[in-house]
């Protein structure tokens, strides 16, 4: 372990290189192709960028002010978001957790609205701005540029012509535990995504203490913990994953 950026005690908005910066209750970070480290700096509402030198610089948005402007850096403004990822572009894409938005960066700062309508809290599928989210807070982008975001109980898919769909679960705050396919399947406070090169996705089922697999057709199911049982139990399995039968 060691200290990439920021100091160990105190918060702030400082750019600079390695101890000198200061963040403000990060909360997700992505790395681009050529090493760069983004933060999603929630209770500033910026993004950060710490470059392989540990130099850190603003990217987008203004320390202290909340909103949901689009445009070029400090113009720019978010709120509380919390979840990163980066595509093959290098462009960035924000969970704006409280705006109940999506949100693209490109790699020189300009910032839109992918999805969602900023203070519109919800669940419909549809293109951009028709769309709703529910305090989004998860992100994966896949290796063709399709979006995962984890909003509510379930996991949506923003295709790369804007069309946002429901993959799995269900919108709103529906708890539960189910494997199946699409809206049959149920999730309890999920938050961390991934997606694997064929298209899997992985949620951190966090209610639930367990990691659940979506496929690309959505069909769910348990690859390591047992729903209700929190613990540290490791497993002798090969694959490095809980065996379930």
């Amino acid at each position: 372990f060691s200290l990439v950026a920021g100091g160990e005690s105190g918060v702030g908005s400082a750019d600079g290189a390695g101890s000198v910066a200061r963040f403000n209750q990060p909360y997700g970070a992505a790395v681009d192709a050529v090493g760069n480290v983004y933060v999603a700096d929630t209770v500033n509402h910026t993004i950060r960028k710490i470059t392989a030198a540990g130099v850190v610089t603003t990217l987008a948005g203004q320390a202290g002010f909340i909103g949901s402007t689009d445009g070029t850096g400090s113009f720019a403004r978010f709120y509380f978001p919390q979840a990163l990822a980066a595509d093959a572009a290098g462009n960035i894409l924000v969970a704006d957790t409280s705006n109940h938005t999506v949100r693209k960066i490109t790699p020189n700062g300009v910032v839109t609205t992918l999805a969602g309508l900023a203070g519109t809290s919800g669940h419909t599928d549809g293109i951009g701005s028709a769309a709703r989210f529910s305090s989004p807070r998860g992100l994966a982008v896949d290796s063709t540029g399709n979006v995962y975001v984890m909003s509510g109980n379930a996991v949506r898919k923003i295709a790369t012509d804007g069309v946002v769909s429901t993959l799995a679960g269900t919108g709103g705050t529906t708890n539960g535990y189910v494997d199946g396919e699409g809206s049959v399947a149920r999730f309890s406070s999920p938050s961390g995504l991934a997606v694997d090169g064929s298209g899997n996705v992985y949620v951190a089922d966090g209610g639930n203490n367990v990691i659940r697999k979506v496929t690309s057709t959505g069909v769910v199911s348990t690859i390591a913990g047992l729903a209700g049982s929190p613990g540290s139990a490791a497993s002798s399995s090969s694959t490095g994953l809980a065996s379930r039968t």
